[in-house]
């Protein structure tokens, strides 16, 4: 399912209407929300990524593995999200790859599947629920107001680690 999302553009003295388009993730059943969370508690990571260099960080749910059934289950099931493969630096090693999804898509997901999450990913996962959107402007432009609310927020959700 995808939801269109029309936002406005200004470029070079211009302005346009744009249209985006988000990938909404499935309703899943309560079976899926429970094996998922599993896999995501098990070998997965609930984390504030950097996609690219001098970036914000964004919120990111990961699963790392060398068993492509489960790896090509994921964006199915999930309806969201991609796959990565990861760089074989020896021949005797086995291939691996990374599922992931970002930002709104992880909401989504992370919303179906918390009454299942175990570890300290739970708590990251409701902290991401209560304050994520709030401190994460669509467009990626920050005021000095909203930059200073987004460290808090990254300082208290990191800090939530193993143990």
């Amino acid at each position: 399912m995808s939801v269109i999302f029309y936002g406005t553009y200004f470029g070079r003295g211009t302005m346009e209407v744009v249209k985006t388009i988000y990938q909404k993730v499935n309703i899943l059943s309560e079976p899926e929300r429970a094996y998922l969370a599993g896999i995501i508690d098990g070998e997965g990571t609930v984390t504030l990524s950097v996609k690219q260099k001098g970036g914000t960080r964004h919120l990111s749910v990961s699963v790392s593995g060398t068993e492509w059934a489960l790896m090509s289950y994921l964006p199915k099931v999930i309806g969201a999200g991609r796959i990565t493969n990861k760089r074989v630096y020896k021949q005797h090693h086995t291939p691996a790859y990374t599922y992931s999804i970002y930002s709104r898509q992880a909401i989504d997901l992370l919303d179906q599947i918390l009454p299942y999450l175990r570890t300290y990913k739970a708590m990251r996962a409701r902290l991401a629920l209560d304050e994520y959107i709030l401190v994460t402007p669509r467009n990626g432009k920050y005021s000095i107001e909203q930059k200073l609310s987004k460290d808090k927020f990254v300082e208290k959700f990191l800090a939530i680690i193993p143990g």
